[in-house]
């Protein structure tokens, strides 16, 4: 064969080698994935390790998640997550039914919701339920996908962390031979950019706050009451903090403005700046404003830790082996007294004051 002839024969193998590559980048870009995810700003942030690792290990070209788009609108172009759903605009009440009467019409929207992933993860349903097999019935009705459903909650006696127990769920549920790994405990889950530090920096001013100085942000409540450290123990931290050179703001959500008194509102602005009601982008652009950031065992503390802020997370009843905040900040502050969220103590004042005076 001439020169010329195997030159050809060379660039048609590279060519083709290319259209294989090329092929296969867009299958992969293709393979997507859909989590299930009904909970709150906690949960949504304790299931990124679990899209991260699908993500990675199945060589998905993109994850999205389906829930209540107040808590996941700030995870696309923040984090490993590609897009969200909205859980309000699904009919997946109607997967609850008995399968005997579940129905499904020609071009259904719950076709359409599932149509296009290939793994579909949902922590709504049990194994087995009426949920699960309706939902498997809905994906296969337009292609072959793999549905798995996972439990929110560990069982009795389980001592690792929560992310984890979600990724070995997968792995157990999978089929697939995949290798299990410790979730990464200390990587910034959520990461932040010039507009919300600009817009951070717009709400501080407006609260007259010094912005050259260390900035300390303190939530002081929590979904549930018993989480929460009585109030008394962060205002004093806040007014010893501030003797310290720390600038102290509170951040203020539904919840606190609901169970708080308006006497115990005013003790708040007595010591610091007050900032209330802010929608969920605006809670990350204070954050990613602050120095360090003080909270119970809350979805706000959850949110600091994965932003990557030197959190410190005020533990009560829940265990923090299992449920800490993941970041590459966070001490845990744990108080198993029976008066942990009904009076102060100065034992656990100086403990949370000292620890936030440590150098880093």
């Amino acid at each position: 064969m001439c020169f010329c002839g195997l030159l050809i024969m060379q660039a048609n193998d590279d060519i083709f080698s290319l259209l294989q590559e090329k092929g296969a980048q867009v299958a992969r870009e293709t393979l997507r994935a859909i989590i299930l995810q009904p909970g709150a700003i906690g949960d949504c942030v304790l299931t990124l390790p679990l899209a991260a690792f699908m993500k990675r290990t199945l060589d998905l070209g993109g994850v999205d998640i389906l829930g209540h788009t107040d808590y996941l609108g700030l995870l696309p172009g923040r984090t490993c997550v590609d897009g969200i759903r909205s859980i309000d605009s699904t009919d997946l009440h109607r997967l609850f039914t008995e399968p005997a009467d579940f129905d499904l019409a020609d071009r259904d929207s719950l076709i359409g919701t599932f149509a296009d992933y290939a793994w579909i993860v949902t922590f709504l349903g049990e194994p087995g339920s009426n949920f699960e097999q309706n939902l498997i019935f809905t994906a296969n009705c337009s292609h072959s996908a793999e549905v798995i459903t996972l439990s929110m909650k560990p069982p009795e006696g389980f001592n690792r962390h929560i992310a984890e127990f979600y990724t070995q769920q997968l792995i157990d549920q999978s089929g697939f031979s995949i290798e299990p790994s410790q979730v990464p405990q200390s990587d910034i889950l959520i990461r932040t950019g010039d507009a919300d530090r600009k817009k951070g920096a717009e709400l501080l001013q407006e609260t007259g706050c010094d912005l050259s100085g260390n900035l300390l942000v303190i939530h002081p409540g929590s979904g549930g009451l018993k989480k929460c450290c009585y109030l008394d123990n962060f205002l004093i931290v806040a007014r010893q903090a501030q003797l310290k050179g720390w600038d102290t703001v509170f951040l203020l959500g539904p919840a606190e403005l609901d169970r708080y008194s308006h006497g115990r509102i005013e003790d708040i602005n007595s010591v610091g700046a007050c900032l209330t009601d802010l929608s969920l982008s605006h809670v990350v652009a204070l954050l990613s404003c602050a120095d360090a950031f003080i909270g119970n065992d809350s979805g706000i503390t959850h949110l600091a830790a994965a932003l990557g802020v030197r959190t410190f997370a005020v533990f009560g009843p829940t265990d923090p082996a299992v449920y800490a905040p993941l970041g590459p900040a966070v001490t845990v502050l744990r108080s198993k007294t029976a008066a942990f969220s009904e009076r102060p103590s100065v034992t656990f004042q100086r403990k949370l004051l000292a620890a936030l005076t440590t150098p880093v």
